[in-house]
């Protein structure tokens, strides 16, 4: 199932939202959501995953269609880019994009396959690495939408990566310093 596309899609029925944001970490590109959301003006979706890999999909390129093109930003990576990578992709991209966009809520597929340990893929992300994005999109949704954030489970391999970024994700939205 396409939970996050319909989340999102069911969200913009809702009186007080207008505008849906979708950031997704995982290590594949969320072809899916994309398919399912990417001709939608009202929906932002941003991904960052390892390319070129598995799909296959999730080029520079692909930017939307129709009256929703720019609404999707495909940041693909290079295997190596680690926390460093993310963090200047985060603050150059990723944020200033939610803050155009000024949605009424933000929705999180968060991949934790992108670690450094786990078996599928090579974006070397830490737990920390893990921990800052989360806690920085917790910090814009409380700037840019009143707090209004959600995060989906959507992968990773490492059981004890999962268990621990899920952890830190879970603690970041209680306010707990992880």
């Amino acid at each position: 199932f396409g939970n996050v596309s319909i989340a999102a899609k069911a969200a913009l029925k809702q009186q007080d939202i207008e505008r849906v944001a979708i950031v997704d970490f995982d290590v594949h590109h969320g072809n899916g959501t994309q398919a399912l959301i990417g001709d939608d003006a009202d929906i932002l979706f941003i991904s960052s995953h390892q390319y070129p890999f598995y799909p296959g999909t999730g080029s520079i390129r692909e930017i939307g269609k129709g009256e929703a093109e720019g609404t999707v930003i495909n940041i693909p990576l290079q295997a190596g880019v680690g926390d460093n990578g993310f963090k200047k992709i985060y603050e150059e991209i990723v944020f200033p994009a939610l803050r155009r966009f000024n949605p009424n809520l933000i929705l999180v597929s968060a991949g934790f396959d992108a670690h450094w340990d786990d078996p599928l893929a090579n974006l070397n992300l830490s737990l920390t690495g893990y921990n800052w994005i989360s806690r920085e999109l917790i910090k814009c949704a409380n700037e840019i939408c009143s707090g209004k954030i959600i995060f989906f489970l959507e992968g990773g391999y490492n059981l004890d990566v999962l268990r621990y970024g899920v952890t830190n994700a879970i603690s970041g939205l209680i306010g707990i310093d992880a």
